[in-house]
């Protein structure tokens, strides 16, 4: 265990819920078995309803560890289950839980041999939206504000003016520096490998603009459908689950100036930046759809018109962006499920040099895939070997250093976990940038474009199809099963 690391006592709302069975746990198991927890730590879910006894709730976790990890040391895993225990609480009543968290830091005093002002408190916030006001009262109440790091899941709101809400909410019980807006994506190794690829490489940071760029996709299509999750879809849609959220901040990364370092206030600087120049989002820009047989999902209402899929749009009215169209596309049980972002190149338009066949060549992609093993390909012409100057497509095929040596990657919710314990506010989302990004979205939200139906396994509503000029790099071209796949994925 890290020694690095103050202790801490960690409570996980919503602790019997899918986010953490999935991804929280598994995190958590993951930082013990690399040495990266606290020495001392203790670990409390919370929630409406009881699992039962201690020993029940700990049953559950060892079975997600068992699911969503696989081979699992057991002498890893027992020593964080022996530091799990589950409380019930509620907006209403959490005295039961303030106090479960005052026994754990004596215990983590008497282990530590340190003064309470050294123990830290992580308080993850899954729950939804609507929820978050009255379990922010209970913190506040209950006292459990002081030396606290709140960790806040999106949606951060469901328009404009609830995210001004709910941001009012949150200040007015803990400071902004206590708050981690997080968005998994920006833990993922290979959204981060954006910035590496741009800004530590003089073979891409220069033509990165304009004058050479003609387009950007940020394609993330989903195979899965909603499963199970037909009232969080019924109230929340994929714009809000998806574009405004995981696809706008991937925008972030691809679109940023220099930020001149990776720490916080830099990073959030440069993306404020590119989102103050993002245009307001034109509604008849944006195509919505719903594949055929949502509205048999459960808890879905059989008139429904809550869109699936999106695809937008976006301009930045910048001097690096302006006139170049950035696409954006998402959708549940699509063709593939995949995180590409294919950056279009101008023609040069040398046109004594002709593809074999004739016609006008393909421009030149640079395709980067954002799977656990990130892949990037870039498409290239070269001369056909024989007596005549006829070209042919070639690509350029570049791995990511994923078995670099020594090389230690860590999963997102991992990564993200270690760095609200760090007080590393890097990957996570500001204030500022929630405003922004939903005041971009308003339109949409205000005329809501006319939800169209899709076959599933498809690749969305025909409108959409040809929303960029030229096409959709996925759907248009063969896969390259080099490039691999990203996994299932869940909002």
């Amino acid at each position: 265990m890290s020694n690095e690391l103050p202790p801490h006592v960690l409570v996980l709302f919503g602790a019997t819920g899918d986010l953490a069975a999935r991804k929280l746990f598994p995190g958590l198991y993951r930082l013990a078995a690399a040495g990266r927890l606290p020495e001392h730590f203790a670990v409390i879910g919370s929630g409406r309803h009881s699992p039962g006894s201690d020993d029940e709730f700990r049953g559950q976790v060892r079975a997600a560890l068992d699911e969503f990890v696989g081979d699992v040391d057991a002498e890893v895993a027992d020593r964080l289950l022996e530091r799990t225990t589950f409380v019930t609480s509620s907006a209403d009543d959490g005295s039961a839980l303030a106090q479960a968290v005052r026994d754990a830091e004596d215990r983590l005093l008497d282990e530590g041999h340190c003064l309470l002002g050294d123990v830290r408190r992580l308080l993850y916030l899954s729950v939804p939206p609507g929820a978050v006001k009255g379990m922010v009262g209970m913190l506040d109440r209950e006292d459990l504000v002081a030396r606290s790091r709140l960790v806040a899941e999106k949606p951060f709101g469901t328009d404009l003016a609830t995210a001004r809400e709910l941001h009012a909410v949150l200040c007015s019980a803990f400071a902004e520096d206590q708050v981690f807006r997080i968005d998994h994506f920006l833990g993922k190794e290979a959204v981060q490998n954006i910035l590496a690829l741009r800004f530590a490489n003089g073979l891409f940071e220069p033509a990165w603009n304009r004058h050479s760029i003609e387009s950007v996709q940020i394609d993330v299509p989903e195979k899965l459908t909603v499963e199970g999750r037909g009232s969080f879809y019924e109230g929340t849609g994929c714009l809000k689950d998806m574009v405004t959220t995981h696809l706008a901040q991937l925008l972030g990364f691809v679109a940023l100036e220099d930020p001149h370092a990776f720490r916080a206030s830099a990073i959030r600087a440069a993306k404020a930046a590119t989102f103050s120049a993002v245009r307001p989002i034109d509604p008849e820009r944006v195509v919505f759809g719903q594949y055929d047989g949502y509205r048999e999902e459960p808890d879905v209402a059989s008139d429904s018109e809550v869109e699936t899929f999106v695809a937008a749009e976006v301009w930045i009215d910048n001097d690096r962006w302006r006139d170049v169209p950035f696409y954006l596309r998402t959708g549940k049980a699509m063709a593939d499920g995949r995180r590409t972002i294919t950056v279009r190149f101008r023609d040069p338009r040398h046109r004594w040099l002709k593809p074999e066949g004739g016609g006008n060549p393909e421009p030149n992609e640079l395709v980067i895939e954002l799977a656990d093993q990130p892949r990037i390909a870039i498409d290239v012409r070269a001369k056909r070997p024989g007596p005549d100057m006829a070209l042919v497509e070639g690509v350029f095929r570049l791995d990511l250093v994923g078995d670099a040596p020594g090389s230690d990657p860590l999963e997102a919710y991992e990564r993200l976990l270690l760095d609200v314990m760090r007080g590393d506010r890097t990957l996570f989302i500001s204030s500022e940038e929630v405003d922004r990004l939903w005041e971009i979205f308003q339109p949409v939200l205000d005329r809501r474009p006319r939800t169209q139906p899709y076959e599933q396994g498809t690749w969305g509503p025909a409108a959409a199809l040809d929303l960029p000029i030229g096409g959709w790099r996925l759907g248009n071209h063969p896969p390259d099963p080099s490039l691999g796949h990203a996994p299932a994925h869940q909002g």
